[in-house]
């Protein structure tokens, strides 16, 4: 197995050809890294490439092309026959999440070529919730009765255990019951005859159907699992979820929070395959939206113009209290988001962050002030021979340094939280909306220290 491979010499072969040679040099090479291959060809060639690979292997290589579209254009190209075994070799999971991808003629296609008890599972996983436990779990899971043996136990993963998931991590059902779960591990330490309800482990973490999907991603990796069983209402195992779904889940919720932080709906597409009128529409909203918040920075400014037209060279300050203070307020909004997404905080802790990051804030504020008050002194009074410049003025401009980063501080860490609370993403109160109103904050702490220090 080789994780590095000759892209140019790859190319080479399919050019010239040498698909003997080619077939030969596959053979060696993982799953993922064949999938990548094949992005780089062209659809024919893809079609012609993927016809070389056994079919076990095409299997695993058609789940791990990134672009659906290639997806879709096998599908078409593949025969009735090909097309089945191809999916006969897929994960249960892995073919939901193919099914949820392509349009209707697809999707018809592929439930013809499988068999009625697939179609039945299929249909029973499409009908969970999006955003559910039950959308991600698989049922190709291995079950024990707690009556049988190890070496019974033994017999049955054998005899089925080529096609399920995982076979390391057994459950243990009565009438469908989750009763516990047995590792292998603990299985091949223990003597043949001994029964598997005296060594399984009854306190066992699960989940049910209608969970939220990223609540059970985060169980997995706070828990180091493998593996957790999905039960129903009546406490019933109907699938399992794996780590591998639960990073899924994992990168597409942080990629779909970064959109959100940056103002932009969120999109299942790679970024080149998304149109110009599709990231269009995704963006324009909240483009809008933040462009009339910012009306109220105008009508601010407008307000305090008398006072700018007598002390004109306090408007060249302006950009640099904005930018400092949505700064500050981005620094502890994404903190705060990040830790609301790990459960390290909920909104009863709103009281101790919120002191947390005023304490912060002084000690940051103090310091840019400090370093502001030698910049005007040194660059723009005696450097700039700016003489306007007086250090009045350059202690207007750092107080009110210190007062906008500890507002910025305390907007940033309070809408994620106040979001969270009743019901909305945290992500959409992060920098935009934070700096939108740290803009206007700051410009009135600006004017009134102003007018109350400089009398204008």
């Amino acid at each position: 197995m080789h994780e590095n491979y000759d892209l140019g010499q790859l190319l080479e072969l399919v050019r010239t050809k040498q698909f003997r040679r080619l077939r030969e040099l596959l053979d060696d090479m993982n799953e993922v890294d064949i999938a990548e291959f094949l992005d780089e060809l062209g659809p024919e060639e893809t079609i012609l490439v993927f016809r070389l690979l056994p079919k076990e292997v095409a299997a695993e290589v058609f789940t791990e092309l990134e672009d659906s579209d290639d997806q879709e254009r096998l599908i078409n190209a593949l025969s009735d026959k090909e097309l089945r075994e191809v999916l006969d070799e897929l994960y249960l999971d892995d073919t939901v999440d193919l099914i949820e991808d392509m349009p209707a003629n697809v999707v018809s296609r592929i439930l013809r070529n499988t068999d009625a008890t697939t179609r039945t599972q299929i249909n029973q996983l499409l009908n969970y919730p999006k955003d559910s436990a039950g959308s991600i779990m698989t049922t190709e899971y291995v079950y024990l009765h707690p009556n049988a043996t190890v070496e019974e136990s033994f017999a049955r993963i054998r005899k089925v255990g080529m096609d399920k998931e995982t076979v390391y991590t057994c459950y243990v059902t009565q009438r469908r019951v989750l009763l516990g779960v047995v590792t292998v591990r603990r299985m091949l330490l223990s003597s043949y005859d001994t029964r598997i309800g005296d060594i399984m482990e009854t306190n066992v973490l699960s989940v049910n159907t209608h969970e939220d999907k990223e609540d059970v991603a985060q169980l997995l990796n706070k828990y180091d699992l493998y593996a957790l069983p999905v039960v129903d209402g009546e406490d019933r195992l109907v699938g399992i979820i794996t780590f591998d779904d639960a990073m899924d889940v994992i990168e597409e919720e942080t990629t779909e929070d970064f959109e959100k932080m940056a103002a932009i709906l969120p999109s299942d597409k790679p970024y080149l395959k998304t149109g110009v009128l599709e990231t269009w529409k995704a963006r324009i909203p909240w483009l809008l939206l933040l462009m009339l918040s910012a009306t109220f920075t105008g009508i601010i400014i407008t307000s305090f113009e008398s006072a700018l037209a007598a002390c004109v060279v306090l408007t060249s300050f302006i950009p640099m209290l904005s930018g400092t203070g949505g700064n500050s307020g981005s620094q502890s909004s994404v903190a705060v988001i990040r830790a609301l997404s790990l459960d390290e905080i909920d909104f009863s802790d709103m009281v101790l962050v919120v002191w947390k990051e005023i304490r912060v804030a002084v000690l940051c504020g103090v310091c840019l002030a400090c370093a502001n008050f030698v910049k005007m002194m040194i660059v723009d009074r005696w450097l700039m021979h700016n003489p306007e410049v007086t250090p009045l003025v350059a202690l207007v401009v750092c107080l009110t340094l210190v007062f906008t980063v500890i507002c910025a501080k305390v907007v940033g860490c309070t809408l994620p939280m106040c979001a969270e609370k009743i019901g909305i993403d945290p992500a959409v109160m992060a920098s935009p909306f934070i700096t939108t109103i740290v803009d206007a904050l700051s410009l009135l702490i600006y004017f009134f220290i102003a007018t109350r220090l400089l009398e204008i």
